[in-house]
């Protein structure tokens, strides 16, 4: 009984395999192996005629991740002007974060899209964790951003002349680091078109401008993102180049720093020294400091942190616009 069984499963077996037969599938073949990513466009349709682009390629780099912005579109006018383009940089300590998500505002892709609803090209942007790779794979990331997004700036309708920086904590200090870093050499891992990776002005949230008092007080991101093995070890050069206000030089473009005096994790004294460094130069700045105000604008009371977000977001939004409206 148990082989006429048997024999009976093999013969529906067989009947399955010729009842479900499908024809040849066809599929576009190139003639050499195909690298790119052909997944479609991920496209968000935000409040005000925005359209929001996800995960967009700035660039590949082997052996890591492929390096992404999440783009913020403005909508068209009657008549194709290219628009000014601001690059958001997340902070996370150089160890986390990500592009959609920023101190206490709880849905950050929409405060994004509200910036670009008000004419300007918006790009959020991923780069190199210190635990992916050391400095300064960060800055030639936002380099390498800075150089894509202008090479495509007739696809996204950016004005290439017309470009800001804006970052908060790690963010604040690449946000820093790439717009006074214009010019530099050494940087990047191949050589690029001089001032290809310039920027006309730079907002600035709680930012770190001179590494080495992080260096110095801390055994974690600070340290690791240079690849020392303690504080006293990261050799002088190494905190240089990793310090913004290295950089910092007469021909710098505007800035507005923003920080609260409470802030226990970066002092507000970084951006104290930034802004009389900045005006003892000659670079445009300007600074809001918050009275008891800790880190990510968070206050002692619900109110005082929402007072102070909003206070910080619209000081942002109110400087791109007087850097780029035309007149």
């Amino acid at each position: 009984m148990r082989g006429a069984i048997s024999s009976m499963v093999a013969a529906l077996v067989l009947i399955g395999s010729s009842a479900v037969a499908a024809p040849p599938r066809d599929f576009p073949v190139g003639a050499k192996p195909v690298p790119g990513d052909v997944y479609p466009d991920r496209v968000t349709r935000f409040p005000g005629g925005v359209t929001g682009l996800a995960d967009v390629e700035y660039a590949s780099i082997p052996g890591y991740r492929p390096e992404i912005v999440d783009l913020y579109l403005p909508p068209k006018g009657k008549v194709a002007t290219p628009r000014p383009l601001v690059i958001y940089i997340h902070g996370g300590g150089w160890v986390g974060g990500h592009t959609r998500q920023a101190a206490a505002f709880s849905n950050f892709p929409g405060v994004l899209a509200k910036l670009a609803s008000e004419g300007f090209v918006v790009a959020s942007l991923e780069y190199r964790l210190a635990g992916e790779a050391r400095f300064p794979a960060q800055l030639q990331d936002v380099r390498a951003a800075i150089r894509f997004l202008k090479g495509n700036a007739a696809k996204y309708g950016i004005d290439a002349s017309r470009v800001a920086l804006w970052g908060g904590s790690a963010g604040g200090h690449l946000a820093a680091l790439g717009a006074l870093s214009c010019g530099a050499s050494g940087i990047d891992a191949k050589p690029q078109p001089a001032g290809s990776e310039c920027v006309q002005g730079a907002v600035i949230w709680y930012g770190v401008f001179d590494f080495a008092p992080l260096v110095a007080r801390a055994e974690g991101a600070p340290v690791g993102l240079l690849g020392c093995a303690t504080g006293a070890s990261c050799p002088a050069d190494k905190i240089a180049a990793v310090s913004p206000l290295t950089y910092l030089d007469a021909k710098d473009p505007p800035f507005l720093l923003i920080h609260g005096d409470a802030d226990k994790v970066v002092s507000v004294d970084q951006s104290l020294t930034a802004f009389d460094r900045m005006k003892a130069v000659g670079v445009p700045v300007d600074k809001i400091v918050f009275t008891g105000i800790d880190h990510s604008f968070i206050g002692t009371t619900p109110k005082a942190t929402r007072d102070a977000s909003l206070t910080a977001i619209n000081a942002s939004f109110d400087f791109f616009h007087r850097l780029f409206d035309k007149k």
